[in-house]
Protein backbone atom coordinates (compact mmCIF):
# COMPACT_ATOMS: atom_id res chain seq x y z
CA UNK A 1 0.00 0.00 0.00
CA UNK A 2 1.20 3.49 -0.87
CA UNK A 3 -0.08 6.79 0.55
CA UNK A 4 0.57 10.05 -1.26
CA UNK A 5 0.24 13.35 0.56
CA UNK A 6 -0.56 16.46 -1.45
CA UNK A 7 -1.38 20.15 -1.15
CA UNK A 8 -1.33 23.43 -3.03
CA UNK A 9 0.18 26.69 -1.86
CA UNK A 10 0.85 30.30 -2.74
CA UNK A 11 2.19 33.09 -0.51
CA UNK A 12 1.64 30.93 2.55
CA UNK A 13 4.55 32.26 4.60
CA UNK A 14 3.64 35.93 4.23
CA UNK A 15 0.00 35.12 5.09
CA UNK A 16 0.94 33.09 8.18
CA UNK A 17 -0.05 29.59 7.05
CA UNK A 18 1.67 26.69 8.87
CA UNK A 19 2.53 25.03 5.55
CA UNK A 20 5.72 23.41 6.83
CA UNK A 21 3.92 22.01 9.86
CA UNK A 22 1.01 20.74 7.76
CA UNK A 23 3.36 18.70 5.56
CA UNK A 24 5.44 17.44 8.48
CA UNK A 25 2.34 16.30 10.37
CA UNK A 26 1.50 13.47 7.92
CA UNK A 27 4.87 12.93 6.25
CA UNK A 28 5.69 9.90 8.47
CA UNK A 29 2.82 7.87 6.93
CA UNK A 30 3.28 9.17 3.37
CA UNK A 31 5.47 7.55 0.75
CA UNK A 32 5.57 10.82 -1.19
CA UNK A 33 4.26 14.35 -0.80
CA UNK A 34 3.40 16.54 -3.79
CA UNK A 35 3.10 20.34 -3.55
CA UNK A 36 1.64 22.49 -6.33
CA UNK A 37 3.43 25.75 -5.57
CA UNK A 38 2.01 28.83 -7.27
CA UNK A 39 3.84 31.94 -8.44
CA UNK A 40 4.51 33.47 -5.03
CA UNK A 41 5.41 37.10 -4.38
CA UNK A 42 9.14 37.91 -4.14
CA UNK A 43 8.94 38.43 -0.37
CA UNK A 44 7.28 35.04 0.27
CA UNK A 45 9.36 32.18 1.71
CA UNK A 46 7.04 29.21 1.11
CA UNK A 47 9.49 27.25 -1.03
CA UNK A 48 12.29 27.89 1.43
CA UNK A 49 10.15 26.58 4.31
CA UNK A 50 9.19 23.43 2.40
CA UNK A 51 12.78 22.74 1.42
CA UNK A 52 13.87 23.19 5.04
CA UNK A 53 12.00 19.98 5.90
CA UNK A 54 14.80 18.17 4.10
CA UNK A 55 12.83 15.13 2.94
CA UNK A 56 13.35 13.36 -0.37
CA UNK A 57 9.66 12.36 -0.23
CA UNK A 58 8.65 15.91 -1.14
CA UNK A 59 8.23 16.99 -4.75
CA UNK A 60 7.38 20.58 -5.72
CA UNK A 61 5.54 21.38 -8.94
CA UNK A 62 5.85 25.06 -9.89
CA UNK A 63 2.65 26.56 -11.27
CA UNK A 64 1.20 29.88 -12.43
CA UNK A 65 -2.25 30.89 -11.22
CA UNK A 66 -4.84 32.12 -13.72
CA UNK A 67 -7.79 33.73 -11.92
CA UNK A 68 -9.43 34.75 -15.20
CA UNK A 69 -9.61 31.17 -16.40
CA UNK A 70 -10.52 29.86 -12.94
CA UNK A 71 -12.63 32.54 -11.17
CA UNK A 72 -14.80 32.30 -8.04
CA UNK A 73 -12.23 30.30 -6.10
CA UNK A 74 -11.91 27.56 -8.72
CA UNK A 75 -8.16 28.18 -9.06
CA UNK A 76 -7.82 26.66 -5.59
CA UNK A 77 -9.46 23.48 -6.89
CA UNK A 78 -7.43 23.55 -10.10
CA UNK A 79 -4.16 23.84 -8.17
CA UNK A 80 -5.27 21.03 -5.86
CA UNK A 81 -5.97 18.87 -8.91
CA UNK A 82 -2.51 19.57 -10.32
CA UNK A 83 -0.96 18.13 -7.18
CA UNK A 84 -3.48 15.26 -6.99
CA UNK A 85 -2.84 14.17 -10.58
CA UNK A 86 0.90 13.93 -9.87
CA UNK A 87 0.35 11.50 -6.99
CA UNK A 88 1.10 7.79 -7.49
CA UNK A 89 -0.29 6.29 -4.28
CA UNK A 90 -3.26 4.03 -3.69
CA UNK A 91 -4.66 6.57 -1.23
CA UNK A 92 -4.24 10.35 -1.59
CA UNK A 93 -4.11 12.38 1.63
CA UNK A 94 -4.94 16.05 1.09
CA UNK A 95 -4.18 18.79 3.58
CA UNK A 96 -4.65 22.48 3.02
CA UNK A 97 -1.83 24.76 4.12
CA UNK A 98 -3.55 25.60 7.43
CA UNK A 99 -4.56 22.03 8.35
CA UNK A 100 -2.46 19.86 10.66
CA UNK A 101 -2.89 16.29 11.93
CA UNK A 102 -1.98 15.32 15.49
CA UNK A 103 0.57 12.54 15.66
CA UNK A 104 -1.76 10.51 17.89
CA UNK A 105 -3.94 9.79 14.83
CA UNK A 106 -1.29 8.57 12.39
CA UNK A 107 -1.42 4.86 13.28
CA UNK A 108 -5.23 4.88 13.11
CA UNK A 109 -5.18 6.51 9.68
CA UNK A 110 -2.62 4.18 8.19
CA UNK A 111 -4.32 1.09 9.64
CA UNK A 112 -7.71 2.09 8.23
CA UNK A 113 -6.18 2.71 4.80
CA UNK A 114 -4.67 -0.79 4.89
CA UNK A 115 -7.96 -2.35 6.00
CA UNK A 116 -9.96 -0.74 3.17
CA UNK A 117 -7.35 -0.98 0.42
CA UNK A 118 -9.17 -3.77 -1.40
CA UNK A 119 -12.71 -2.61 -0.58
CA UNK A 120 -13.86 -0.59 -3.63
CA UNK A 121 -17.02 0.55 -1.82
CA UNK A 122 -14.85 2.92 0.22
CA UNK A 123 -13.71 5.76 -2.01
CA UNK A 124 -12.43 8.02 0.73
CA UNK A 125 -12.31 8.90 4.42
CA UNK A 126 -14.18 11.59 6.31
CA UNK A 127 -12.37 13.47 9.08
CA UNK A 128 -13.84 15.54 11.89
CA UNK A 129 -12.62 19.13 12.32
CA UNK A 130 -11.42 21.37 15.11
CA UNK A 131 -11.58 25.00 13.96
CA UNK A 132 -9.30 27.06 16.20
CA UNK A 133 -10.33 30.69 16.40
CA UNK A 134 -8.44 33.80 17.51
CA UNK A 135 -5.81 31.93 19.51
CA UNK A 136 -4.69 28.36 20.16
CA UNK A 137 -6.83 27.95 23.27
CA UNK A 138 -10.29 28.39 21.73
CA UNK A 139 -12.21 26.76 18.91
CA UNK A 140 -15.34 27.56 16.93
CA UNK A 141 -18.05 24.89 16.73
CA UNK A 142 -20.94 27.20 15.90
CA UNK A 143 -23.53 26.46 13.24
CA UNK A 144 -22.11 26.80 9.74
CA UNK A 145 -18.56 25.78 10.63
CA UNK A 146 -18.20 22.43 8.89
CA UNK A 147 -17.71 19.58 11.37
CA UNK A 148 -16.50 17.06 8.77
CA UNK A 149 -14.73 16.95 5.43
CA UNK A 150 -13.14 14.43 3.05
CA UNK A 151 -9.38 14.46 3.26
CA UNK A 152 -8.31 11.03 1.95
CA UNK A 153 -9.50 9.81 -1.46
CA UNK A 154 -8.79 6.72 -3.49
CA UNK A 155 -6.59 7.32 -6.55
CA UNK A 156 -9.34 7.20 -9.17
CA UNK A 157 -9.23 9.12 -12.48
CA UNK A 158 -12.70 10.63 -12.08
CA UNK A 159 -12.08 12.03 -8.59
CA UNK A 160 -11.45 15.77 -8.64
CA UNK A 161 -11.17 18.67 -6.25
CA UNK A 162 -14.50 20.46 -5.96
CA UNK A 163 -15.75 24.07 -5.91
CA UNK A 164 -12.94 26.01 -4.15
CA UNK A 165 -10.93 22.99 -3.01
CA UNK A 166 -13.36 22.50 -0.14
CA UNK A 167 -13.93 18.83 -0.96
CA UNK A 168 -13.87 16.14 -3.66
CA UNK A 169 -16.34 14.63 -6.11
CA UNK A 170 -16.42 12.20 -8.99
CA UNK A 171 -16.67 14.21 -12.22
CA UNK A 172 -16.69 11.86 -15.24
CA UNK A 173 -15.49 13.41 -18.52
CA UNK A 174 -14.43 16.53 -16.64
CA UNK A 175 -13.58 19.50 -18.88
CA UNK A 176 -10.86 20.67 -16.50
CA UNK A 177 -12.46 24.11 -16.14
CA UNK A 178 -15.75 24.17 -14.24
CA UNK A 179 -14.97 22.97 -10.73
CA UNK A 180 -18.33 24.31 -9.56
CA UNK A 181 -20.49 22.14 -11.79
CA UNK A 182 -23.09 19.98 -10.05
CA UNK A 183 -24.81 18.27 -12.95
CA UNK A 184 -23.16 14.97 -13.83
CA UNK A 185 -21.10 14.83 -10.63
CA UNK A 186 -21.27 12.19 -7.90
CA UNK A 187 -20.64 12.30 -4.18
CA UNK A 188 -17.94 9.95 -2.95
CA UNK A 189 -18.74 6.96 -0.75
CA UNK A 190 -16.73 7.47 2.39
CA UNK A 191 -16.16 6.10 5.86
CA UNK A 192 -15.80 8.26 8.92
CA UNK A 193 -12.40 7.82 10.50
CA UNK A 194 -11.60 8.35 14.17
CA UNK A 195 -9.21 11.21 13.50
CA UNK A 196 -9.42 14.99 13.53
CA UNK A 197 -8.05 17.77 11.38
CA UNK A 198 -6.76 20.73 13.39
CA UNK A 199 -7.66 23.79 11.32
CA UNK A 200 -5.60 26.91 12.10
CA UNK A 201 -6.98 29.11 9.33
CA UNK A 202 -8.52 31.55 11.80
CA UNK A 203 -5.50 31.89 14.08
CA UNK A 204 -3.26 34.71 12.89
CA UNK A 205 -2.11 38.13 14.05
CA UNK A 206 -5.17 40.35 13.41
CA UNK A 207 -3.38 42.35 10.71
CA UNK A 208 -2.46 39.19 8.81
CA UNK A 209 -5.94 37.75 9.34
CA UNK A 210 -7.30 40.73 7.45
CA UNK A 211 -4.64 40.31 4.75
CA UNK A 212 -5.58 36.64 4.35
CA UNK A 213 -9.27 37.54 4.10
CA UNK A 214 -8.48 40.07 1.38
CA UNK A 215 -6.45 37.48 -0.50
CA UNK A 216 -9.27 34.92 -0.40
CA UNK A 217 -11.87 37.51 -1.40
CA UNK A 218 -9.70 38.51 -4.34
CA UNK A 219 -9.56 34.87 -5.47
CA UNK A 220 -13.31 34.38 -5.08
CA UNK A 221 -14.73 37.78 -6.06
CA UNK A 222 -11.99 39.44 -8.11
CA UNK A 223 -9.55 42.15 -7.09
CA UNK A 224 -11.80 45.05 -8.08
CA UNK A 225 -14.70 43.83 -5.96
CA UNK A 226 -12.32 43.05 -3.09
CA UNK A 227 -10.75 46.52 -3.17
CA UNK A 228 -14.19 48.12 -3.09
CA UNK A 229 -15.39 45.92 -0.22
CA UNK A 230 -12.36 46.71 1.96
CA UNK A 231 -12.35 50.48 1.51
CA UNK A 232 -14.28 50.98 4.75
CA UNK A 233 -12.92 48.01 6.65
CA UNK A 234 -10.34 48.31 9.42
CA UNK A 235 -6.75 47.32 8.57
CA UNK A 236 -6.84 44.65 11.28
CA UNK A 237 -9.37 41.91 11.88
CA UNK A 238 -11.50 41.95 15.03
CA UNK A 239 -12.06 38.39 16.28
CA UNK A 240 -15.01 39.60 18.31
CA UNK A 241 -16.13 38.39 21.72
CA UNK A 242 -13.80 35.50 22.53
CA UNK A 243 -16.08 34.38 25.37
CA UNK A 244 -18.39 32.87 22.76
CA UNK A 245 -15.89 30.13 21.89
CA UNK A 246 -15.11 26.89 23.66
CA UNK A 247 -11.84 26.41 25.48
CA UNK A 248 -9.52 23.78 24.06
CA UNK A 249 -8.42 21.28 26.72
CA UNK A 250 -6.25 18.98 24.61
CA UNK A 251 -2.75 19.16 23.17
CA UNK A 252 -1.62 20.49 19.82
CA UNK A 253 0.48 18.47 17.36
CA UNK A 254 4.17 18.45 18.27
CA UNK A 255 5.06 19.92 14.89
CA UNK A 256 3.14 23.07 15.89
CA UNK A 257 5.18 23.82 19.01
CA UNK A 258 7.50 26.38 17.41
CA UNK A 259 4.72 27.99 15.38
CA UNK A 260 2.51 28.36 18.45
CA UNK A 261 5.40 29.85 20.43
CA UNK A 262 5.20 32.91 18.14
CA UNK A 263 1.73 33.81 19.47
CA UNK A 264 1.96 37.47 20.51
CA UNK A 265 -1.44 39.09 19.89
CA UNK A 266 -3.34 38.17 23.05
CA UNK A 267 -3.67 41.86 23.94
CA UNK A 268 -5.60 42.38 20.68
CA UNK A 269 -8.26 39.80 21.60
CA UNK A 270 -11.40 40.76 23.51
CA UNK A 271 -12.49 38.77 26.56
CA UNK A 272 -14.30 41.59 28.32
CA UNK A 273 -17.93 40.70 29.11
CA UNK A 274 -20.45 42.02 26.62
CA UNK A 275 -17.88 43.08 24.05
CA UNK A 276 -19.48 43.97 20.70
CA UNK A 277 -17.63 44.26 17.39
CA UNK A 278 -17.55 47.42 15.31
CA UNK A 279 -17.84 45.57 12.00
CA UNK A 280 -20.51 43.58 10.12
CA UNK A 281 -21.30 40.41 12.05
CA UNK A 282 -20.00 37.11 10.79
CA UNK A 283 -22.74 34.59 10.05
CA UNK A 284 -22.25 32.61 13.26
CA UNK A 285 -22.36 35.82 15.33
CA UNK A 286 -25.88 36.74 14.22
CA UNK A 287 -28.73 36.09 16.64
CA UNK A 288 -30.52 33.64 14.33
CA UNK A 289 -27.50 31.39 14.01
CA UNK A 290 -26.57 31.66 17.68
CA UNK A 291 -30.05 30.30 18.46
CA UNK A 292 -29.55 27.47 15.96
CA UNK A 293 -26.16 26.71 17.52
CA UNK A 294 -27.73 26.53 20.98
CA UNK A 295 -30.39 24.13 19.70
CA UNK A 296 -27.82 21.91 17.98
CA UNK A 297 -25.59 21.68 21.02
CA UNK A 298 -28.29 21.36 23.68
CA UNK A 299 -31.15 19.54 21.94
CA UNK A 300 -29.59 17.59 19.07
CA UNK A 301 -26.37 16.25 20.57
CA UNK A 302 -24.12 18.50 18.51
CA UNK A 303 -25.59 17.43 15.16
CA UNK A 304 -25.83 20.36 12.77
CA UNK A 305 -29.28 21.16 11.42
CA UNK A 306 -29.41 21.66 7.66
CA UNK A 307 -25.70 20.91 7.66
CA UNK A 308 -23.34 20.72 4.70
CA UNK A 309 -22.80 17.17 3.40
CA UNK A 310 -20.82 16.46 0.25
CA UNK A 311 -20.54 12.67 0.64
CA UNK A 312 -22.35 9.39 1.11
CA UNK A 313 -21.52 7.37 4.20
CA UNK A 314 -20.75 3.70 3.43
CA UNK A 315 -23.13 1.48 5.36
Amino acid sequence: MKISGFTMAKNTSKLYYPIKEAIESILPICDEFVVALGDCDPDDKTEELINSIGSDKIRIIHTVWDLKKYPRGMENAHQTDIAREACTGDWLFYLQADEVVHEKYLDTIRTRCEQRLNDPKVEGFLFSYKHFFGDYEHYNDHHGWYPYEIRIVRNLPDVHSYISAQSFRKIPNFDGINYRQKEGTYKLQVEKIDAEIYHYGWVRPPKLMQAKSKSLDSIHKGKKAMDEAYKKKAPVFDYGNMNWYKEFKGTHPKVMEDFISRFDWKDQLHFEPGYEVDRPLMKHEKTKYRIITWMEQNLFGGRQLFGYSNWKIVK
